[in-house]
Parts: C-alpha cells; sequence; structure tokens
C-alpha cells in the first residue's frame, strides 16, 4: 500500500531520518506498520532536532517538502499566492500515487488538503481531526471550512474522519476516536504519597495563551499564599516564558514553580507518577494529550469544560472541571486537597478510565482502518 501523508507538522531532516514533533511521529509509526510505502508532503525546517523532536522508525520515506505559510496578515496572505502553486503541485501528485490518503487536520497544509482530496473520489482516505470538534465551539473561521468540508459526504468520498468525542447529528463519515501515549505494558496501580509533604501539581504543554499557563500558576499561588504546600511544576516552551517567568520572580515563587522547558517522554512520565493533580486550563483542546496521559499515572485532572473534556473527567466524577473564576476554582481545589478520601477514590477513577486507551488497543483501530 502507498500511503500519502498530508500534514503541517514541521519537520526535520538530520543523518538521512526525518525527525518531527514526538507525539505525531510516535502515532504514524504505529500506522506505518502496516503500510509499504510512505509519502510525505509537509514543511522542512533547516534546523536541528530538539527535545521533543524523534525520527520515524523507517529509513526509507519519500519525503516532499513544501514551503511552510500562514495567513495571519495581509503580507503572508501575499507570500502564500506565490507558494500556492508549488504546495497545490505536490499534494496533487502526491495524492495520485497513493492507494490511500491520509489528512492531518486542522491546519493551513490540511485545508488544502481538503479541497485536493476531493479530485479522488475513489482513493481510500482518512482524515484525523485533532482539534476540537464541538460544533458550538469558537473556532477560527478555516478551521469551519475544513471541519465542513470533511463533513460532506459528496464532496468528501470513501474517507473516514477520526474526532474526539462523541457529537450529536453528525455524518455517517465521522468516527469518534482517541489517541495514545503508553502501552498495556506500562500499567501500573499507582498509588499516590500523601499531602502531608507537599502537594504536586503538573502543567505539560506549549506556554503560550491558549494553553492559558499563567492561569495554572495563579492558582497555584492562591494556594500557597492560604497556607498550603504547593508544588507547580510546568514542563514546555513557547511565547509565554518569558512573561510567567517575570511573574514568578515578582511575587517571589521561585521555591514553589518551576518551569522545566521541554523535556523528554521519561522525564515526563515520572513527573505525572509523582504529581498529584494535573492542571491544563486550555482555550480550546482536541484530545487533552497531558489530561489523558497524567490521568493514566492517577493523577486528578483539573481542566476547562472544552472539546471532549467534560466526558473524559465524567462530567467531575473523576477530575475537577475548571469555572474560570480564580475564587470559584481555588475552592475546588481546596475540597480535594483537604479530603484524602475523595482524593485517592478520584485519583483511581481516572486511572481507571486512562488506562483503557493504550498503544495496544490504538494499534487495533488503526489496523481495523487500514485493512476494511
Amino acid at each position: 500500500m502507498k500511503f500519502t501523508i498530508i500534514t503541517h507538522v514541521d519537520h526535520i531532516q538530520s543523518e538521512n531520518q526525518y525527525f518531527g514533533y514526538s507525539p505525531y511521529i510516535r502515532e504514524m509509526n504505529i500506522w506505518f506498520k502496516y503500510i509499504d510505502e510512505v509519502i510525505i508532503v509537509a514543511p522542512l525546517k533547516n534546523t536541528k532536532p530538539t527535545e521533543i523532536d524523534i525520527p520515524y522508525d523507517r529509513n526509507k520515506i519519500d519525503f516532499r517538502p513544501v514551503p511552510d505559510f500562514n495567513l495571519t496578515n495581509f503580507k503572508n496572505v501575499l507570500g502564500f499566492v506565490f507558494k500556492l502553486p508549488i504546495i497545490f503541485w505536490r499534494i496533487f501528485w502526491a495524492m495520485k500515487r497513493a492507494d490511500h490518503i491520509h489528512l492531518r487536520c486542522p491546519g493551513n497544509m490540511g485545508l488544502i488538503g481538503c479541497l485536493i482530496q476531493i479530485l479522488f473520489p475513489k482513493t481510500a482516505k482518512t482524515a484525523k481531526y485533532a482539534g476540537n470538534w464541538d460544533p458550538q465551539s469558537k473556532q477560527p473561521y478555516t478551521y469551519k471550512i475544513q471541519k465542513w468540508i470533511l463533513s460532506n459526504t459528496f464532496l468528501t468520498r470513501n474517507m473516514t474522519v477520526l474526532v474526539y468525542g462523541e457529537w450529536k447529528n453528525q455524518s455517517k463519515n465521522i468516527q469518534p476516536f482517541f489517541t495514545a501515549t503508553y502501552s498495556e505494558s506500562e500499567k501500573e496501580n499507582v498509588i499516590k504519597e500523601s499531602f502531608a509533604n507537599k502537594i504536586e501539581f503538573i502543567f505539560v504543554g506549549s506556554l503560550v495563551s491558549g494553553k492559558n499557563p499563567m492561569y495554572a500558576i495563579k492558582l497555584a499561588q492562591e494556594l500557597i499564599e492560604k497556607g498550603y504546600k504547593t508544588h507547580l511544576n510546568l514542563y514546555g516552551e513557547g511565547s509565554e516564558i518569558n512573561n510567567l517567568e517575570n511573574y514568578i520572580q515578582t511575587n517571589n515563587l521561585e521555591k514553589f514553580i518551576v518551569l522545566h522547558g521541554n523535556q523528554n517522554k521519561e522525564i515526563i512520565k515520572k513527573a505525572y507518577q509523582k504529581s498529584h493533580l494535573v492542571i491544563l486550563p486550555s482555550k480550546s483542546e482536541g484530545w487533552p494529550k497531558a489530561i489523558a496521559e497524567g490521568m493514566f499515572w492517577g493523577c486528578i485532572p483539573v481542566a476547562t469544560k472544552v472539546s471532549c473534556l467534560p466526558s473524559m473527567l465524567d462530567y467531575g466524577n473523576r477530575g475537577i472541571l475548571l469555572e474560570m473564576d480564580l475564587d470559584k476554582d481555588v475552592n475546588m481545589i481546596k475540597e480535594i486537597i483537604t479530603d484524602e478520601k475523595t482524593f485517592f477514590t478520584k485519583s483511581a477513577l481516572a486511572m481507571q478510565w486512562s488506562q483503557i486507551y493504550t498503544t495496544d488497543l490504538f494499534e487495533t483501530e488503526i489496523k481495523k482502518l487500514l485493512t476494511q
């Protein structure tokens, strides 16, 4: 099978290997187990791999680089006009060679891919929509276009669209799906330590305004000021890092709140295992990977009511759904950390739910998609 991927994920070439964002690469390595030939159309950066970049498992890849682009201002739109013929041409011919087309959405490349795939109604296709599929959510116009095209079974034929969460009144090609990080063999019955010495919070994700790491810091600060032995570790990098560093220093929080930057999977795993609560006050999510990972290791999730998060947290039965009101949210957290019996009950429920979604189950479902 010739498998063509259209993705906006930035790639890096190093020593005859292609590297990319590790969660995406790990997922695609599972797809590749059932693929003969791989064609990838994506941006290629002239940089070195970082801590969060890993290579594909296979060396033989037909990689077709395209110029990176965005449509955030007039200058970028003008540049895009000149780049579009190159991007269109490379996507078209990569799709023409494919036995199976795989789109990664939402994103700039996903949008163009959604349009060009209409020209290949007989080719088997899948699309992984990694954003928020909630029809009621506020999203960029380009995301709405992608969702409309993917849902339109007249324009989009022979395609299964994988989305996070179950939503009413969807077209027949929309299939609820999930993402997994850990395998069956990694399962452990983790029992958290008592709060007597310290209450450990963890935030994992990009340090950007959309993920709202500042709100996580302010929640921890409120608890610290109320006398709770609170410690918050943040893992990730992004445009907000300077603001966060300045806030931590200005408020003398260095002993309690630590920015660790990007770290590899094993370091993050150990951090989850020693943490009590995983926090993500994000404005928008698809499948909130950090929440699912934290729950796998018994962390109680503390998250916003976006995308499939209410369902993941069983509407509060196995976690805390934030109101984004500092006083109310601090009080909800206080209820948990002052009642260890409730904490351990919710911790067990969180772990029990998340440990269903292993890479083993994920691989089984991927195999079904490729062989149906």
